[in-house]
């Protein structure tokens, strides 16, 4: 920089070798738990590389999940850390920094994307990234990297399955295949010595096991306590051996339908036979008499002793599917819970049935985007005490999309359905959701 040999920030880098990582990688991805210095560490790495910046009107951000989010992490630090540099100019109400060098850094939040869009950048921080939209990242940050060649640092602790583990799991991938672009880095509590060995000892105690294998140690598979169906759980069903005919013979094919909402959505049809449940068929951009008709095929085809369709959106699909001959049930998820003294609502109710059909040893695709979908939602309970089920458009809100294979899933437990053979005089006779005889 013109006039000036020599600038030190107040900054002594915990980490030295971190630093020397993001140096030489376009796409680093740092795990780390919580109380790790994540932030000041981000702050000073975006402060150094535009102060540093060999272009012209070099453009850097820091990205928070909310724009007041960022700033009460990380504008503060921004500036106590830029003071140092003479020149620098300071907008409180744009949460920027401008550098004498023509060099700029802002403060973002992902919940505000707009205020991103039409922008260039030579450096991003994505702070906390499992709480953002996979838009934020794929359509805008993305781009504006694109022409200049910027980097891109992703940092967080784990929070399931969704954008930062999937980055993670890419970065470590491209790292083991060679790629020099992409870094993972992964810090454990028990690894860094950031805490007093005792309080890490007393938050070890305290903690419940799932908070302390996600929040200290770091553990993409540890679920919150509020989950409704922990990864665990997810990736075991994923990775069980395929059943075999003889293995599911006697259970009821049964197929549940989620018929999309919104344009972006895909209209879901999947199949489950007993403890198996097949790829799933998503049909996306297809209006409802070309999602009734592929039905009508799946019905012709499979023989479901049941199919249950969500009648939210649904109802165009019910129609031309008995329009041309097939006996379809309509399930509203809203609608009463069959026992509704412990669920709050019919959806809740096959959620939870989808979580005990796992338990049970349920076979799933091995789907990355199913995976997620079942291991988001969170669960409550309503004044009444009864178990309540995240709402859709929340889910949505976190996860960048609808669960709609998941809520396809879930919908083959809507009600029992008999097994192959059954007769109608045996009425009386039981069945559980997943095709056993129960009495």
């Amino acid at each position: 920089m013109a006039g000036v040999s020599r600038i030190v920030i107040p900054y002594t880098p915990r980490y030295p070798a971190v630093h020397a990582t993001l140096e030489t990688h376009r796409f680093c991805v740092l795990v780390a738990h919580r109380r790790f210095g994540k932030t000041v560490l981000a702050v000073n790495h975006l402060l150094k590389r535009a102060l540093c910046c060999p272009l012209a009107r070099g453009s850097y951000a820091y990205v928070a999940p909310f724009r007041n989010q960022a700033k009460a992490v990380a504008w503060d630090y921004l500036k106590h850390y830029s003071a140092p540099v003479p020149g620098r100019a300071v907008n409180e109400s744009e949460l920027s920094v401008s550098l004498p060098n023509g060099a700029g850094i802002r403060i973002f939040g992902a919940d505000n994307p707009d205020a991103l869009r039409g922008l260039y950048f030579d450096g991003v921080v994505l702070d906390e990234v499992a709480q953002m939209k996979p838009q934020v990242w794929e359509e805008i940050i993305q781009p504006a990297l694109a022409d200049r060649r910027g980097w891109t640092l992703f940092i967080g602790t784990p929070k399931g399955v969704n954008l930062f583990s999937e980055l993670y799991g890419r970065a470590r991938r491209e790292e083991a295949a060679g790629n020099p672009d992409w870094a993972a880095l992964c810090f454990r509590v028990d690894e860094t010595g950031a805490l007093p060995a005792d309080e890490v000892e007393r938050l070890r105690r305290e903690l419940s096991d799932n908070a302390w294998r996600q929040e200290m140690l770091c553990d993409f598979t540890a679920a919150g306590d509020d989950v409704l169906i922990p990864i665990d759980l997810v990736s075991e069903a994923a990775g069980r051996q395929s059943y075999t005919e003889a293995d599911i013979r006697h259970a009821p094919v049964v197929l549940g339908v989620d018929v999309a909402r919104f344009g972006s959505d895909a209209t879901v049809i999947f199949r489950r036979q007993g403890l198996a449940a097949f790829p799933p068929l998503a049909l996306r951009g297809a209006d409802n008499m070309t999602a009734a008709d592929r039905l009508a095929q799946e019905i012709v085809t499979h023989k479901p002793a049941g199919v249950f369709i969500d009648a939210g959106q649904g109802q165009g699909v019910i129609d031309r599917v008995r329009q041309l001959g097939h006996a379809v049930s309509e399930v509203h998820f809203g609608g009463r819970a069959l026992r509704h003294d412990i669920h709050a609502n019919r959806r809740m109710e096959m959620w939870a049935g989808l979580r005990d059909w796992l338990r049970a040893g349920g076979s799933i695709p091995d789907d990355p985007a199913l995976k997620s979908d079942l291991s988001t939602p969170v669960y409550g309970f309503d004044a009444a005490g009864r178990m309540l089920l995240e709402s859709k458009d929340k889910i949505r809100e976190r996860l960048g999309r609808s669960p709609d294979l998941a809520d396809a899933l879930a919908l083959t437990f809507a009600a029992p359905v008999a097994p192959p053979g059954h007769v109608r005089r045996k009425a009386r006779t039981e069945y559980d959701l997943f095709g056993e005889r129960l009495s």
